[in-house]
């Protein structure tokens, strides 16, 4: 596994010191050729390269939950879509996951640029201390971000009662590629997180000098995150509350849907219209790509999951547009451009705050910051402001809310792992196939994604165990 994260992380460095840049030109002027980084610059750059650094693939995730629109070829094709797009609970999960490894190796080629930022950035040359404590900071923030997204798909969701026996994923803290690495416990890597948070937030600026250089707004909104993640609802609506104080924007996508409406309620028209989701996207603290990593139309969904939407729900009606090709029906991506889809929003810390209201029984508070959010989101036709008479009725609407509103983004994945774990508000997924009901329910195994074979048969200077059985 080292050795091919190793040359994962060099064919980076290679491509980012030859002058890869992107749209938005956020590579700047880098080094050309191939040397070894030196300068706090070096360092900034390989910070910044979004392609290698700021993508989080969980194509499995979003096949599970159903979120996104699989053509019967690339079901045929792809054995490991087929498995979990159908939840196939005989399948064999390990043995199909022999070539769909982007999430493991992308993720671990990411946090070796990180640990390479780390392990050298404070001695780096041409800088001052402040400088380069930044970038060293940012490169913390960014490491504890990606091992979240690992620990949140090929373990078991948390459990403060069991997370210090369970084993989670490979803790690598060097960019050395002869460096030992272990296979630590659930609670070792979230204590490992949350201390990278700690020495990394004194550092962080308030704005970073792009949209993937994170700053206190950034490390507040993900500590809201994890300690959601923990269920430690206390510490989540502490992090929210000060995340929001950086930036509480909301994109008001009722006012999007008038400036296109026309071309969005032309039903035999799929042209594109802007995506508001990009680099400049109000509700950003953080960029990072998701599983569609460049320029491109929006993601299509499956027609069962265009249903799940709230009635008059402009983000939605924006996004997305039934189309019938052949055979198939489904809800067409209508939006082309960037998609925000890896990194942290301010909508998911409404939610965040909204959930851990309800939780402690303020149900007005909770509804106030929901309605808050739908009021950008619905369109006024169709709107009224939502109440709730029980903690169980607040958190049907703030879960809902939430699953449609960070749809094809690793949240929902998480989210739902945890709520089923818990068993208060389980989330049991169903659907007709060929006059069959499939169901996946909230015990089921697949809910942890199974470790890539090749990471399993080379693991390199470490041991490294399936966490599943299938």
């Amino acid at each position: 596994m080292k050795n091919t994260i190793h040359k994962i992380i060099l064919l980076n460095f290679f491509l980012l010191f030859l002058g890869l840049s992107s749209c938005e030109n956020y590579l700047g002027e880098v080094p050309k050729g191939k040397r070894i980084p030196e300068s706090l610059a070096d360092f900034e750059a390989i910070l910044r390269y979004e392609y290698g650094n700021h993508r989080v693939d969980v194509t499995q995730a979003l096949n599970l939950l159903n979120d996104k629109w699989q053509s019967s070829g690339n079901l045929n094709y792809y054995p490991l879509y087929k498995a979990n797009y159908f939840w196939d609970e005989t399948a064999n999960r390990i043995t199909l996951n022999n070539a769909d490894e982007t999430t493991y190796y992308a993720s671990y080629g990411a946090i070796n640029s990180f640990n390479l930022i780390i392990e050298n950035a404070l001695t780096s040359k041409d800088a001052t201390e402040d400088a380069k404590h930044v970038v060293w900071a940012q490169a913390k923030v960014l490491r504890a971000m990606t091992y979240f997204n690992l620990v949140n798909f090929y373990a078991e969701t948390y459990d403060a009662t069991t997370a210090s026996t369970k084993l989670s994923v490979p803790l690598i803290i060097s960019a050395n590629v002869n460096a030992p690495y272990t296979q630590i416990s659930i609670q070792a890597m979230y204590d490992f997180m949350l201390k990278d948070m700690e020495e990394a937030l004194p550092y962080l600026p308030k704005v970073g000098a792009t949209i993937l250089h994170p700053t206190i707004g950034t490390a507040n909104a993900f500590y809201a995150r994890i300690y959601l993640q923990m269920n430690n609802y206390t510490k989540a609506l502490e992090f929210a509350e000060k995340a929001l104080t950086e930036n509480d924007q909301l994109y008001d996508w009722t006012a999007y849907y008038e400036a296109n409406k026309a071309q969005i309620e032309n039903a035999t028209s799929y042209i594109s219209t802007p995506s508001p989701m990009g680099f400049n996207y109000v509700e950003n603290y953080s960029f990072r790509h998701g599983s569609v990593y460049y320029s491109t139309g929006e993601s299509t969904i499956p027609q069962e999951r265009g249903t799940l939407f709230e009635d008059g729900d402009a983000k939605f009606k924006s996004r997305w547009k039934t189309r019938t090709v052949g055979a198939d029906t489904y809800y067409y991506g209508t939006i082309s451009g960037y998609f925000n889809l890896g990194g942290i929003t301010t909508v998911e810390v409404y939610l965040i705050k909204a959930e851990c209201l309800a939780r402690k029984d303020d149900l007005l508070g909770a509804m106030n910051t929901l309605n808050t959010v739908r009021k950008k989101r619905i369109l006024p036709s169709s709107y009224s402001d939502l109440t709730a008479s029980t903690k169980a009725e607040a958190m049907g609407y703030i879960m809902k809310t939430k699953r449609n509103e960070l749809i094809l983004s690793i949240v929902p994945f998480c989210d739902i792992r945890r709520w089923n774990h818990e068993g208060t508000y389980t989330v049991t997924l169903s659907k007709v196939v060929d006059g069959n009901t499939l169901t996946l329910l909230p015990t089921s195994s697949m809910w942890t994604m199974p470790f890539p074979q090749g990471a399993i048969d080379n693991p390199g200077n470490g041991t490294l165990v399936q966490n599943v059985s299938k």
